[in-house]
């Protein structure tokens, strides 16, 4: 049958060409015969088992280790470790060699081959200083210097043009000074601000290496050993059992080996010092600086009692200046006074508060003593608030101080008196006072007090005669509140103390010259005038007197008020002059609660009091201690 040309291209489109699918079979017989062998046409499983034989193919040796080296192992890690610590042991011993190597390079090397010296031209005239000053500084002690530059004459340097060595400068116009000179005035300058040590200058006085010893806490200690650290550590912050152990090193002289500073009557050179570090929880209630050594005492209400390291002077760390040594809390018992022992030599300190127990801490041992009653006179003293310890020895008390406290009896008024060496009773001071007792101050010579009544009535109590000597009353005689001795060659009669002065509730404070009564003993009151004419009444306070100290000289005289913020007056003696410069309107006082006079001992190198620092320390109620130096 005849078809058609368009039927016959329908036809060779739908059926695929012969030769290409012969092509196709024969591709895919060709992969059966790569992949299988001439048994296995027929078997799937068998596939599948070679290829589960695959996975589970054994790892060889290189790949193992080629594993223990990208990844690790606990074994080669412990190796690696050693062998480090091995490598780095190599390296320091190489270094410390190659160090030695270029040490000994440079030690053959001659000392111009070190250094240069820029020796450009100076503006202005070199001033020609006298070194004789220097040179007899070494003949003094030290010895002629081992090496001087020679260079140093020729190098000129300017104190004008660069601000930090301005200071250096004598005068105004001083400018060009040679390198010798500048070099002289650094050295001077660093010795200023930080004094020699006490190790330096034993080494310099040549004194015998100390012998061992054992410290407090056990362990021993020697000269060649720790002395260095030990003695450097005098004037810095240390620990409180080797401050009471080196203390005599800041120990004062007495008060008699020395001669009283002369302070102007008109103004007054007092220098701010840095404040004690931290803030109490309450009002600094009460402040005391030891008679002897640079402690200072501190407390309040919280019942926390603190004790600083003072620093008046340039301080090895004046980051942490006046380190506190320690501190102790007493739980329920608001502290309300505490003071030194007066003795180098007893290291207790005592602690009163409205209770009917006071507490004596002994810093040496450790130990607390409370002191409930007093045996036989527990009805005449209810609290132990308020007392004061002698200055010096009572022959009443065996040679031992006294500490006397205010009595609270139910009628009358009292003082009764311990003896600080057996916390016995010794003796009571029944005084005349409608009002009651509103304060009293020991004689310098501890053989009795002064007593001040509310009413304004003054008693002068003999310990030794164990009666009382002489009365007299306050001009004005409204409200007294404080009052305070001071100074020296008083009337002997009455203690040898001769100023006495007398606060009240209306600000008036009145300062009597007890040189200037008769002291004659031939009447009942001994000479003293019944109602004698103060040498001037003080009036720059309107506000009730609360606090009144005289300094340790007896030359100035601390006049503050709690009731008001900033109520504090020097006053001059014996000009009776209150200071006009100071305090300033800027003076950081605040409410004041407390205040002390103390002398400090700087440095070991100051043995006489004419040396130490007169400071000035306020405590005020929101907890801060501020101290200034007063400089004559």
């Amino acid at each position: 049958m005849a078809t058609s040309p368009a039927q016959n291209s329908r036809s060779r489109r739908a059926r695929p060409p012969q030769k290409s699918h012969t092509n196709v079979e024969t591709q895919a017989s060709d992969l059966d015969d790569g992949f299988h062998d001439e048994s296995d046409d027929s078997g799937g499983s068998d596939r599948i088992a070679d290829e589960n034989a695959i996975m589970q193919y054994e790892k060889s040796d290189d790949e193992l280790e080629m594993e223990r080296v990208v990844f690790g192992d606990s074994i080669g890690f412990r190796e690696g470790l050693k062998s480090f610590a091995e490598r780095d042991a190599s390296a320091e011993s190489a270094d410390s060699q190659v160090e030695g190597e270029l040490e000994g390079e440079l030690e053959g090397l001659d000392d111009d081959a070190l250094f240069f010296v820029d020796t450009g031209a100076a503006s202005g005239p070199v001033q020609v200083t006298d070194t004789s000053d220097v040179e007899e500084e070494w003949r003094s002690g030290l010895g002629p210097p081992v090496w001087e530059d020679s260079d140093d004459e020729r190098v000129q340097v300017s104190l004008a043009d660069v601000p930090r060595s301005r200071k250096l400068r004598r005068t105004a116009d001083e400018d060009v000074v040679s390198g010798k000179e500048y070099a002289r005035r650094l050295r001077k300058q660093f010795e200023r601000l930080y004094p020699t040590p006490a190790w330096a200058i034993e080494a310099a006085a040549g004194r015998k290496p100390k012998k061992r010893r054992r410290d407090s806490d056990g362990s021993t200690s020697s000269s060649d050993e720790g002395a260095d650290a030990e003695d450097a550590a005098v004037g810095a912050a240390q620990p409180l059992a080797r401050l009471l152990q080196t203390s005599d090193g800041f120990a004062l002289a007495p008060r008699d080996e020395r001669h009283n500073r002369v302070f102007r009557p008109d103004v007054i050179d007092i220098q701010r010092l840095k404040d004690i570090p931290g803030t109490q929880p309450s009002a600094v209630s009460s402040l005391s600086i030891h008679p002897s050594f640079p402690l200072l005492l501190s407390s309040g209400p919280s019942g926390t009692l603190y004790l600083h390291h003072l620093m008046p002077s340039s301080s090895p760390n004046p980051s942490e200046p006046h380190p506190l040594l320690t501190s102790l809390h007493l739980t329920g018992s608001p502290l309300t006074t505490t003071a030194f022992h007066p003795s180098k030599t007893d290291t207790r300190l005592f602690l009163s508060s409205p209770r009917r127990r006071f507490h004596v801490w002994d810093l040496s041992s450790g130990r607390l003593e409370r002191i409930t009653r007093l045996i036989g006179h527990q009805h005449a003293q209810r609290t132990f608030e308020r007392f004061r310890i002698s200055p010096t020895p009572c022959p009443a008390a065996d040679g031992a101080h006294c500490i006397a406290f205010v009595g609270t009896p139910k009628k009358g008024a009292a003082i009764n008196v311990l003896a600080t060496s057996t916390l016995q009773w010794v003796a009571s001071a029944v005084v005349d006072s409608p009002g009651g007792i509103a304060d009293f101050a020991w004689w310098a010579d501890g053989q009795g007090f002064t007593v001040l009544g509310k009413s304004g009535e003054v008693t002068e109590w003999s310990l030794a005669e164990r009666r009382t000597m002489a009365r007299w009353t306050d001009e004005g005689a409204v409200g007294a509140t404080v009052i305070a001795l001071g100074g020296r060659n008083g009337l002997s009669s009455i203690g040898g103390s001769r100023w006495a002065a007398v606060g009240s509730e209306s600000g008036i404070v009145n300062v009597y010259d007890r040189r200037s009564w008769s002291g004659g003993k031939e009447d009942d009151n001994l000479g003293v005038p019944p109602s004698p004419s103060p040498l001037r009444a003080l009036k720059h306070l309107t506000v009730p007197i609360s606090h009144l100290s005289f300094s340790p000289n007896g030359q100035v005289l601390a006049v503050a008020s709690r009731w008001k913020g900033d109520a504090l007056r020097l006053v001059h003696l014996p000009s009776a002059s209150v200071y006009r410069n100071w305090p300033t309107n800027s003076t950081p006082l605040g409410r004041i609660s407390s205040l002390c006079w103390g002398e400090v001992r700087a440095t070991p190198t100051e043995r006489s009091r004419d040396d130490a620092d007169l400071l000035l320390a306020v405590g005020n109620e929101a907890g801060k201690i501020r101290l200034w130096k007063v400089v004559a």
